[in-house]
């Protein structure tokens, strides 16, 4: 009988050390909640997915990863927020984000949802790295917790007007803005960088962003001959755009900046274009250095989610884990301590490149691409250093 009392004695100790232990190991662990917000939802919604899955990836990356922050191992969790593209939404979800003390936010996806959103996180002391937003303003407000992994608009359109001008040899552009605070800004430093080059802009018009029957302002701008027409603004009109054209006979290019410079353009206008038709601009170039790392990512992304991944994808899969190496340099996930390292990062080695922040949160001299579509698929026709 003493025999199993002590046995089960044993037991009981035995039983209570593994508990505390668990208990210790908790609390140990460290739990660093990274917010999302992307448009997962209405015409957006394909990158907005594409952007969701990269920062996902990266999160399931740094977790096996077994990353400790300080002394502590940490569990990350996206905390992934749908906005629809939407300015009020947007607010809403950011809010939503502040409310759960989200140790940092990736996002929002477009310039009209993370201008209003900007001002709660800074608030909040909350650091924010948009992956996509290119409005100019964005890292203009003097808010010190707002970054991003793209050009602004200024670069972009620029680049894209001398281009247009200066390779291209277009003498005659459209331009279609969605007043959106991505659409309209693009298509008023486009239109300046035409001027400035010396060819004409034969007109100016306006569309709604959720519009998607131009035949009534194609017809009008068919009698004034442009040689291309800029599209100020995303994809989901950009798409229906291209089929009208096509039905009525307008051969003229069409010109864009990165919102619509995605795979997703071809498919969308059952693919209206004709190879070489479309030129548009992203962030980026070649680096044969970082190709076979960028192969085995796609690789990697097609078996996880079973699709390709979109750039954007790429861009929020850096933007985690800028955020990730900033809050081990501090040596915490505290906002207020990881801070300043994050904006002190020099030449960290992301999959989009080489990724340095200047004072107001901007990329350092960040490249530029030109692409084409030729058979349904994207090519590259050449590229820039901004300075």
């Amino acid at each position: 009988m003493r025999s199993l009392s002590t046995f089960v004695a044993t037991l009981q100790v035995c039983a209570l050390a593994l508990a505390m232990q668990a208990a210790c190991s908790a609390q140990d662990l460290l739990t660093v909640r990274i917010g999302l917000v992307a448009p997962t939802s209405g015409a957006l919604a394909a990158t907005g997915w594409a952007n969701q899955r990269g920062a996902q990836f990266a999160i399931d990356e740094v977790n096996a990863q077994r990353l400790k922050i300080g002394d502590r191992r940490a569990n990350f969790e996206l905390l992934a927020e749908d906005d629809a593209g939407d300015p009020r939404q947007g607010t809403s979800v950011a809010q939503k984000l502040v409310d759960a003390k989200v140790n940092g936010v990736v996002g929002h996806q477009t310039s009209g949802s993370t201008l209003p959103a900007s001002r709660l996180y800074s608030e909040a002391g909350i650091p924010q790295i948009t992956p996509s937003s290119t409005a100019p303003k964005f890292t203009r407000q003097g808010f010190q917790t707002a970054f991003r992994l793209a050009p602004d608009d200024d670069a972009i359109a620029s680049a894209l007007a001398m281009y247009a001008v200066k390779e291209l040899k277009l003498k005659r552009i459209a331009i279609v803005d969605d007043r959106t605070a991505y659409g309209h800004g693009i298509s008023e430093i486009f239109s300046k960088g035409v001027s400035d080059a010396g060819s004409t802009i034969v007109s100016h018009d306006y569309v709604n962003d959720k519009a998607f029957d131009f035949t009534a302002l194609l017809t009008t701008l068919k009698a004034k001959k442009p040689e291309a027409i800029f599209v100020g603004g995303m994809y989901s009109i950009a798409a229906p755009m291209l089929r009208q054209m096509k039905q009525l006979g307008i051969t003229a290019r069409m010109l864009g900046g990165d919102g619509i410079c995605l795979e997703d353009l071809v498919k969308l206008s059952n693919g209206s274009a004709y190879d070489g038709q479309v030129i548009c601009v992203e962030a980026g170039g070649p680096n044969k250095a970082k190709q076979d790392r960028l192969d085995t990512f796609r690789a990697a992304f097609r078996k996880k989610f079973g699709t390709d991944p979109e750039p954007v994808s790429m861009y929020s899969y850096d933007a985690v884990w800028v955020m990730v190496d900033s809050m081990r340099k501090a040596g915490s996930a505290d906002p207020k301590l990881y801070l300043s390292a994050l904006a002190k990062t020099q030449g960290y080695s992301g999959l989009s490149g080489s990724i340095s922040f200047d004072a107001k949160g901007d990329l350092l001299h960040p490249s530029i691409s030109f692409y084409t579509f030729r058979g349904g698929t994207r090519e590259q026709v050449g590229a820039v250093q901004m300075r």
